[in-house]
């Protein structure tokens, strides 16, 4: 299944990767991170409105399409957000925190 899954992501392509670049900011100053799920964290609770609605609407918009590409490939959504969070962390800026399943945080 990990294979067909890997397959999946190379027919999806990183662009799909929903709004990449207005977290660069934040994900380098380490105010949010990356998830192993192939979602957004905030890790600073005190952060702007402004960065908690980013964060929200990344993962709405992330979420959105896990979901439609579940459905596509009828798989579970969460192996969608796991291949996608692969991509993610690959492409993420250096200084990118990104937090494991078993609730490390490491840093790219």
């Amino acid at each position: 299944m990990l294979a067909l899954l890997a397959l999946i992501f190379v027919t999806i392509g990183a662009p799909a990767i929903a709004q990449a670049k207005p977290l660069d900011a934040p994900r380098a100053n380490g105010t949010i991170g990356e998830r192993y799920d192939g979602y957004v964290v905030l890790r600073n609770p005190n952060a702007p409105q402004s960065i908690k609605n980013l964060v929200a609407q990344t993962n709405a918009q992330r979420r959105a399409l896990y979901e439609q590409r579940a459905k596509q490939e009828k798989v579970p959504v969460e192996a969608i957000g796991k291949i996608y969070a692969q991509q993610i962390i690959r492409s993420a800026p250096k200084g990118t925190y990104f937090l494991e399943a078993n609730g490390k945080w490491t840093r790219r």
